[in-house]
């Protein structure tokens, strides 16, 4: 006679995975939610702390800076240390930073605590999704929880736009800050039935290795945020950035030659990773050109609040959390990841060549909406496919730099593009009168350049010939056991 499955001990990691992919995503949520809250409070701070505008810059340049620079430490720490050991850090850090913030008397006092909120979502993010994949395997049920990561990921961003208007014009601009704590308490309540993510025994911390690459993203963008604001000719502007591309010379060659990198150049040997990781920059550029162009058209041009305008984006947010969590999973299950990593790209490129045909009269519906949406259905089907590309076939022990490696691919983008399409469009703006729409119709064009420009690596680069090498390396003993839904999925490239 048959015995019955015992269900407590499929149901166990069934609750673990699902417990996490709360919490995580909660994580993700406020870490989001925060980044873009503070935007619509900037005016309210500046007169309240009677702040200059070089200081106010640093608002949201502090936060970015350490934020983007020590990602990659912290997805190093997260293997080393432990995963849940370092999102419990840091949570913990970010809410008292959140608090400082909150009570800030002073600017130098806001910037400082802002420096330490991006230092401790560098620790928060990679170690969170570390253990989103960890505690998901490899195959339908990892797709399932990073498209719902990514959904969350879009839903703080505009959630932080419409709560940041509200929160600023009811209760002031400390509540978007002390919003942070009470959440995090909850979560931290939670956290504890995580599991542990056991460090890596027998390897050490890089601290070359450490030191040259966060130094070389912190004077990547710190060269690009300064020269958005006084010019790319700027001395140091020219300085931080030649400073980033030395740095990043000297973390190659230091890789190369340790026994414990910091980032072990294996990780990038497969195609598919590379092309992923190179999708992701451009990704990430696109996502910040956009919302930033769109947000300041509907604001300067139409005449929307802030609250309007946060409300205007609730479609496109919309449509990347169904497409996200109801669609490309599905498709995945049908069709390679390359197919529907090109299908999201493309998406997106029709998007933002909608959006460069506004002009000063145009309507939202007829020349705002479908652009947002179009791109949204990129969105909801690229960024969960790459960031599947990028940690499938990672060892458990190196996931947290994995992670790492999608969420820095992401905000190097974002600073680069931004930096970019600013100039550009602000440089357009000048030679066409003053024309503002002028400015924002050929960001969207550089945009779309940008989006096709993925198209063409992801079209090179992913192969099926890789697929293959990436299974032959995952499973090189004869006799394995039939292949898992992951690398069915691989075979599919």
């Amino acid at each position: 006679m048959r015995r019955a499955p015992n269900r407590s001990v499929t149901e166990g990691p069934a609750r673990a995975g699902a417990l996490a992919m709360v919490l995580i995503c909660g994580a993700q949520f406020v870490l989001q939610l925060d980044f873009s809250i503070v935007n619509v409070a900037l005016p309210t701070v500046q007169r309240d702390l009677h702040m200059a505008a070089a200081e106010l810059q640093w608002i949201v340049t502090g936060y970015a800076l350490t934020f983007g620079s020590l990602l990659l430490l912290g997805g190093r720490l997260a293997d080393l240390l432990g995963r849940r050991r370092m999102l419990i850090g840091g949570l913990v850090l970010f809410a008292l930073a959140s608090l400082a913030c909150g009570l800030a008397q002073w600017p130098i006092m806001l910037i400082i605590s802002r420096i330490v909120q991006g230092a401790a979502g560098a620790l928060v993010s990679p170690g969170a999704l570390s253990l989103l994949t960890t505690t998901n395997p490899e195959g339908p049920a990892r797709n399932r929880a990073l498209a719902i990561w990514q959904a969350t990921t879009a839903g703080g961003a505009t959630a932080g736009i419409i709560a940041g208007g509200l929160l600023t014009q009811y209760l002031g601009w400390r509540a978007v800050f002390l919003v942070n704590p009470p959440l995090i308490a909850i979560m931290l309540a939670l956290v504890g039935r995580l599991p542990a993510g056991e460090p890596v025994g027998g390897q050490r911390l890089d601290v070359r290795g450490a030191l040259l690459i966060t130094t070389a993203l912190a004077a990547l963008i710190f060269g690009l945020s300064y020269g958005q604001q006084h010019g790319f000719g700027s001395l140091a502007t020219i300085t931080a950035v030649a400073a980033a591309v030395l740095l990043a010379a000297g973390f190659v060659w230091v890789e190369r030659t340790v026994s414990s990198p910091m980032l072990p150049l294996p990780i990038l040997a497969a195609r598919t990773r590379r092309a992923a990781v190179g999708a992701m920059l451009m990704m990430g550029a696109i996502l910040a050109g956009y919302v930033y162009f769109v947000s300041l058209y509907l604001q300067k041009v139409r005449g929307f609040t802030p609250v309007e305008t946060g409300l205007a984006l609730v479609p496109s947010t919309a449509l990347v959390v169904l497409t996200s969590t109801l669609l490309t999973r599905r498709l995945l299950t049908r069709f390679s990841i390359k197919i529907v990593l090109l299908a999201g790209l493309v998406a997106m490129a029709l998007g933002q060549l909608w959006l460069a045909q506004i002009s000063a009269s145009s309507s939202y519906a007829v020349a705002v909406l479908p652009g947002l949406l179009l791109t949204s259905l990129g969105i909801g089907l690229a960024l969960p496919t790459a960031s599947i590309a990028i940690t499938a076939g990672v060892q458990g022990r190196d996931q947290g730099l994995a992670g790492a490696l999608f969420t820095t691919g992401q905000q190097v983008g974002a600073a680069v593009g931004l930096a970019v399409l600013a100039t550009v469009a602000a440089a357009r703006t000048a030679h066409a009168s003053g024309s503002l729409v002028a400015g924002y119709r050929l960001s969207f064009l550089i945009a779309t350049a940008i989006a096709l420009l993925a198209v063409v690596l992801v079209a090179w680069q992913l192969s099926s010939r890789d697929c293959q090498q990436e299974l032959s390396r995952q499973q090189p003993e004869a006799g394995a056991p039939p292949p898992t839904p992951a690398e069915a999925q691989l075979r599919k490239c």
